[in-house]
């Protein structure tokens, strides 16, 4: 959870930034970008069974096979029968080796049903979401199939032999993280030139294996973890990078940290315990007491540690004739949020006690409310739908608590894929565990992990949260005896604060009315993992009005078969209806309920192609990009950008138009296998970086036609490509650890020319290109004073060199765009929420001014910039009102500016993020627009004005 609208010290670098456009990634409407080609149909299809059918989404497996009564004649394991199941219907499945192709993943058995998960692999390499489920009862050894569901990806055809190794893969991989992250936008800072210390160590990664990622044929992958902490916010890092087996290029990311709200280890316990192994002392366990942070006292399960001489906050009760498993509440005060994140820190130790009632510190800690939600959720999933744990086989529930961000207030919870981990809290609002509802979903997410496991990006890690917001909610409000149609029965977050009231100080409210056709936000994965938690309403609204209409014990039952026996990693916001109208159906709902359940769904807005009903008002250049981490160009009535095939599996290539959008569209760059990036045009010459297994190649060829030029080689990303008249300039970094440097290669040129900056620690970056001139910003570091930053303006022609004027003292600059009359730049002067103005002077130095001011009521949280000569146009992403909901208003927009500064208007109205803007000359803007949930190449011919 996430205090919205606070944020620690500067502002994350842009994510729109060339070279690392997060909003330019395909959002799928049925969740992640993810899709697979249909297998050709036979030519006379087989009858369908008895009961329903959902087909699949490009594969002949169908989604969904329900009101099934069909025998199985193999014996064994009920993973054996599955598989057997679908050997026999093979007509039906189109699965051609289930034993082959799909591994035993896990089976649950609740009564006499059966369910069973199957892991796809194609030529033995795992399927990145392809999960089959079925479905069966079993009485007198007899099994019986009921029904499937899930998805096997039937058009999958890719080898499996990697051309890249895992060592460049990993390399590849925390570059993209670092990127992504923002990790400084002149490179990051290693602070080895003069023993200085750098802000934050370097992110590492970790090779995983390769992935199967069901993209048309599929594409091969390397998948990397990547760890360690975003140095621009804190906040912990646990990205899950998928790198292109064959190129080198990393062609997925996203967070693997579950949070709260929207942002070799060693095992935990006591004495070196391994965390599933039995606790150590009294086995009965011992009751205590301690006092939550609201003043009420309640009853704790301990274990009297003769060791420590010591009550510690482990219950040893709950699980004592299961596993001997335990839950237990670890003291992380002052600990570095990104030191305890997905590893297990050094020297903490369980919340002790010298006698059973536990006292204020533990209290104020956050120790109390932890330790006992924890055995509250527990006992909602034990004795409500008979889990034991988390996992559904008694793992140790372990709660990490009191941490900060270095030392400073930590307003968030999350769960680690091993653990949940609670903020400190600040003046405001308490330590995170004080909320019985924040407990619920960290829980919850990791009950979601080990069943349907929903990938947490895009629609099906919004569903996630959703159904992480659903359970969390129940719990609270039973517990506290809300009724259901109290109009604060949906609120979560509500009790964190310490003076507002609880609907001012709530998170979310899953009754807030949010509809795909008005709220859905289309986002990239670089902003809250593709709008995990600001979409998530929309799913979780429709399951809160079945509770409220159903009642809470049938609901909470239907969400939980839904969630445990029919959703699979990939599925999105269609499927998670049909699965929920699927498991009603299963539980012998009434014909009301069912049309109650419908009828929630229906006005929400979650239907069978709703997604089609999403509308703009812009003008669309390029449709489905199908891209991630790469910028759009324009230039002399031109634009270029990159684009993969339909189905996301071809490495990218580059496109070229007019800004107009008349006339036909250009294929530049060659389909070679490499991922062709960050294009820029002048409206004569294209150039672009290609991404492949021997480096990155700066290539070039023009508008006209012609060979395909080789201009420069470099082993790491090369970013901000700009053309002019043949003058390329760029910024790149040479090899790990250094910082980046702005170059440019005239006509002729075999080497860049650097704009040298002498040392490691300084550096240039964010060039921009006009008139001869080349714009940059620059950062150096002296000692005592640190770094000082600036804005230079290069003459080609003569090399001369001119400093911009700054009205004050940056502690910040850049990108910086020119023009035959003018520099504009970003200058960050002042410690705040991220406020920054934009700054405009002659091309000689004179005339600075702010078109925008850093302070004041109209200041822009501005990330980018772009410019003609008759306007600027800026990108501003505004943070999220504190006690409020993030939305629309929070997301990337573009606001233009004329020349002087005399007109500020929107450039669009779209709700969804608009990022990678180029000015296209007058006041036509080109961008991505990722509002109806995929990433397209628009354009306006003039600004929207007022939006409001």
């Amino acid at each position: 959870m996430q205090k919205p609208g606070v944020r620690t010290g500067r502002p994350r670098a842009s994510r729109a930034r060339s070279g690392i456009s997060g909003a330019a990634a395909l959002i799928s409407a049925a969740a992640l970008v993810v899709s697979a080609a249909p297998a050709h149909a036979a030519a006379t299809p087989p009858p369908p069974p008895p009961g329903g059918v959902v087909p699949g989404q490009r594969t002949a497996t169908p989604a969904l096979v329900e009101g099934l009564r069909e025998p199985v004649k193999a014996t064994g394991s009920a993973a054996d029968a599955a598989r057997a199941h679908l050997v026999e219907k093979r007509s039906r499945y189109r699965i051609a080796d289930p034993q082959r192709d799909l591994r035993p993943l896990s089976t649950t058995a609740a009564g006499t049903s059966e369910t069973v998960r199957l892991q796809q692999r194609h030529r033995g390499v795992e399927v990145l979401g392809g999960q089959y489920v079925v479905r069966m009862e079993r009485k007198d050894g007899k099994r019986v199939v009921t029904g499937t569901s899930g998805k096997y990806f039937t058009g999958l055809s890719t080898g499996v032999e990697p051309g890249v190794g895992e060592d460049l893969a990993v390399e590849r991989a925390v570059e993209a993280a670092e990127a992504r992250l923002g990790t400084g936008r002149f490179g990051r800072d290693d602070g080895t030139e003069d023993g200085g210390s750098p802000a934050a160590a370097p992110l590492t990664g970790t090779a995983r294996g390769l992935v199967v990622l069901p993209r048309g044929a599929g594409v091969l992958t390397h998948h990397v973890t990547v760890r360690g902490t975003d140095p621009a916010t804190g906040e912990p890092v646990l990205r899950e990078v998928y790198v292109d087996a064959q190129a080198g290029y990393p062609v997925l990311q996203y967070s693997g940290i579950k949070t709260f709200g929207a942002p070799a280890a060693r095992t935990p316990g006591a004495v070196g315990r391994a965390a599933d192994d039995p606790a150590p002392g009294d086995p009965g366990g011992v009751s205590g007491s301690g006092v939550r942070l609201d003043g009420k006292q309640v009853e704790l399960k301990l274990t009297l540690d003769e060791s420590r001489k010591e009550y510690l906050l482990r219950d040893t009760s709950r699980m004592r004739d299961s596993t001997g498993n335990v839950l237990a509440t670890w003291d992380a005060r002052g600990m570095n949020v990104g030191d305890v994140s997905g590893t297990w820190p050094d020297g903490i130790k369980e919340f002790g006690s010298a006698t059973a009632a536990f006292g204020k510190e533990a209290t104020e800690a956050g120790a109390v409310d932890a330790h006992w939600a924890a055995g509250k959720v527990y006992d909602y999933y034990k004795e409500v739908h008979g889990r034991n744990s988390l996992n559904g086989r008694g793992m140790t529930v372990n709660s990490l608590v009191g941490v900060t961000n270095y030392g400073q207030p930590y307003v968030n919870a999350f769960w680690d894929g091993t653990k949940m981990v609670y903020g400190n809290g600040d003046a405001e609002y308490r330590p995170l565990s004080a909320g019985l509802d924040v407990v619920g979903h960290e829980m919850t997410h990791g009950v979601v992990e080990n069943s349907a496991n929903l990938v947490y990006a895009g629609q099906s890690g919004a569903m996630n949260e959703a159904i992480a917001d659903y359970f969390g909610n129940a719990i609270k409000t039973d517990a506290a005896g809300i009724p259901m149609d109290s109009p604060d029965s949906g609120l979560l977050g509500d009790t964190l604060c310490r003076t507002k009231s609880p609907r001012e100080c709530a998170i979310r409210d899953l009754n807030d009315g949010r509809t795909t056709s008005k709220s859905f936000l289309g986002v990239g994965f670089a902003t809250d993992n593709g709008g995990v938690h600001l979409n998530s309403t929309i799913f979780s609204g429709a399951l809160w009005d079945i509770r409220e209409d159903v009642g809470r014990t049938l609901a909470d039952k239907i969400v939980y078969k839904a969630l445990t026996e029919y959703l699979t990693p990939l599925d999105g916001f269609t499927e998670g209806r049909a699965a929920v109208l699927a498991a009603a159906g299963a539980l012998g709902v009434s014909a009301k309920d069912l049309a109650t359940v419908t009828r929630s769904f229906n006005a929400h807005g979650i239907v069978p192609g709703w997604e089609q009903a999403i509308g703009v008002d812009s003008d669309q250049l390029l449709g489905r990009l199908n891209i991630t981490d790469s910028n759009t160009g324009s230039g002399g009535g031109w634009w270029a950008v990159s684009k993969s095939d339909e189905t996301g599996a071809e490495p990218y290539s580059i496109w070229a138009g007019r800004a107009d959008g008349t006339g036909e569209k250009k294929l530049i760059s060659p389909n070679d296998g490499r991922y062709h990036v960050n294009p820029a045009t002048d409206g004569k010459t294209v150039v672009w970086a290609a991404h492949g297994p021997g480096g990155v190649e700066l290539l070039s060829r023009p508008l006209a036609g012609g060979p395909v030029k080789k201009l420069w080689r470099n082993r790491k990303s090369i970013y901000d490509l700009r053309v002019e008249n043949g003058v390329v300039a760029f910024s790149a970094s040479i090899r790990t650890g250094v910082a980046l440097r702005v170059a440019y290669l005239r006509p002729g040129d075999e080497e860049p020319t650097w704009m040298n900056t002498g040392g490691r620690r300084n550096a240039t970056a964010m060039p921009s290109l006009a008139g001869g001139k080349l714009s940059y910003a620059k950062r150096s570091y002296t000692r005592p004073t640190g770094f000082t930053y600036a804005v230079e303006v290069r003459d080609i022609a003569t090399g001369a060199t001119t400093v911009m004027p700054q009205l004050g003292k940056p502690i910040n600059v850049g990108p910086t765009a020119i023009t035959g009359k003018h520099v504009y730049w970003l200058a960050d002067e002042v410690e705040d929420q991220g406020q920054r103005a934009v700054r405009r002077a002659n091309l000689d130095g004179s005339g600075v001014v702010d078109l925008s001011k850093e302070r004041g009521p109209d200041a822009l949280y501005a990330t980018d910039l772009t410019a003609s000569d008759e306007a600027v146009t800026v990108t501003s992403q505004v943070p999220a009102v504190p006690g409020g909901q993030s939305g629309n208003e929070t997301l990337s927009k573009l606001w233009q500016f004329s020349a002087d500064g005399t007109h500020r208007g929107r450039v669009s109205c779209n709700r969804g993020e608009q990022s990678a803007a180029a000015a296209a000359g007058g006041r036509r803007v080109i961008w991505v627009d990722a509002t109806t949930g995929y990433g397209d190449l628009v354009t306006r011919g003039r600004p929207a004005g007022n939006c409001g």
